[in-house]
């Protein structure tokens, strides 16, 4: 079923757009609108000891997160292939567990001197970049600029391009964390060097279909979305966010933004309103977008900066009628609040401390995070107060990675595991 996805609200956000996927997939990194919003029902009532365990396994270092597509699901972990440790893609059957097959992308070295040895963040080395499921293909996008695509049930290769090799591609500290975005027939990356930092890639072939640009790139995901009727993809690069047409990679709009160290948490867009945020001291802001004719242009709302109240280290929020709820906090490991944020004015409404730079996801009313202590909470997606739902102890290790919910099941992991549980609700099965 092709169906063209251009609204942000969590009950029309069921496809990706332009992609070939079920309704119950959640085939990219933050799901199948690639703003964390699933359109499932899910229970809101866990028993005592927590959901049911469908299936959990070990799963070796990284903080990729699963993607869900055709019965299967797919992340990267970092495995000893042929005696060599490198990041590699793992398919898994969705139902139990079962590892199909895996194929490495090469070896990968994140740790740059000590940056990241800080107390709590011992997450150890392993990819950053989550792939991508369309149309029976996975794409991959290794720490070292390396586009693949895969055969999603043989794992056999069908077409590779490596960005440093072939477009002058220069890395950045922890190496390259942005996960490949399937958008029409294009599968977008950035990552080149001056004149093709960006690429659209025709996703059967890997040909290059547009690039153009000179922007330095982050570790942020870019995000295909619709404003005002325009389908544009935003990017989050170091000069700041910059609006392109899909389909041509012709500049939209561009919002300047500061950079400082790394930027890792993806936009987040409401209607005509443009929200981006980074640690590091860099803080929030958000744009709003307008159109004159073929002009277009963003006009800043506000700017917050510093670390507090608003800085989203690696953390996207998620948006439920005008609020973002997430992770806003910097290097705040095991003890980092959730917030609710009201994305027009930066105001905090609500913040309760205890989860650290782990992730969310929206189903329904329902904000699921997971903390990056392993924990699994359901909170009530209200501006007035936070309100706990319910909780679960479900991985050990350390959680950086943003859950999947597909077919009425969540799919985390952690550094040392990954599970897969049952979050379906029984009146929706109905």
């Amino acid at each position: 079923m092709k169906i063209h996805s251009t609204l942000l609200t969590a009950s029309t956000a069921l496809l990706l757009a332009g992609g070939t996927v079920l309704a119950s997939d959640w085939p990219a990194y933050r799901g199948p609108t690639h703003d964390g919003l699933s359109a499932e029902t899910i229970s809101s009532t866990w028993p005592a000891t927590g959901p049911k365990v469908v299936w959990k396994v070990p799963s070796s270092a990284g903080f990729s997160s699963f993607v869900v597509a055709d019965n299967e699901c797919f992340t990267l972990e970092l495995r000893s292939i042929e005696g060599v440790e490198q990041e590699a893609v793992v398919a898994r059957n969705a139902a139990d567990g079962k590892e199909l097959w895996v194929q490495g992308l090469g070896t990968v070295k994140i740790n740059d001197g000590g940056q990241s040895g800080a107390k709590g963040n011992e997450g150890g080395d392993g990819p950053r970049s989550s792939p991508a499921a369309d149309g029976g293909k996975v794409y991959t996008f290794s720490a070292r600029l390396v586009v693949q695509c895969w055969d999603a049930k043989t794992g056999k290769e069908i077409w590779k391009r490596d960005l440093a090799k072939e477009h002058h591609g220069a890395n950045i500290s922890w190496m390259n964390a942005q996960s490949p975005v399937v958008e029409g027939n294009l599968v977008l990356v950035a990552g080149g060097g001056p004149g093709e930092a960006l690429l659209g890639l025709n996703k059967a072939t890997g040909e290059v279909v547009w690039k153009g640009f000179d922007d330095k790139v982050t570790h942020a995901t870019c995000v295909p979305t619709t404003i005002l009727g325009q389908r544009q993809v935003v990017y989050f690069l170091q000069s700041g966010l910059l609006s392109v047409e899909p389909k041509t990679g012709k500049e939209l709009w561009r919002y300047k933004f500061d950079y400082r160290v790394s930027t890792a948490a993806s936009p987040v867009i409401a209607g005509d309103i443009v929200y981006c945020s980074a640690g590091y001291g860099v803080g929030a802001g958000a744009a709003k977008i307008t159109k004159d004719g073929d002009a277009w242009k963003a006009t800043e709302i506000y700017r917050i900066k510093g670390d507090k109240p608003l800085a989203n280290h690696w953390s996207t929020p998620v948006l439920k009628d005008g609020y973002l709820y997430g992770m806003f906090q910097f290097k705040e490991y095991g003890s980092g609040p959730v917030k609710c944020v009201e994305i027009a004015t930066g105001k905090v409404m609500w913040e309760k401390a205890g989860f650290g730079p782990g992730q969310v996801i929206l189903s329904g009313n329902n904000v699921i995070a997971l903390g990056d202590d392993g924990s699994l909470v359901l909170i009530a997606a209200k501006p007035d107060a936070y309100t706990e739902v319910a909780r679960a102890d479900v991985l050990d290790g350390k959680c950086w990675t943003t859950p999947a919910l597909a077919n009425g099941r969540v799919f985390v992991r952690s550094t040392t595991e990954a599970a897969c549980l049952d979050l379906s609700s029984k009146r929706a099965a109905k």
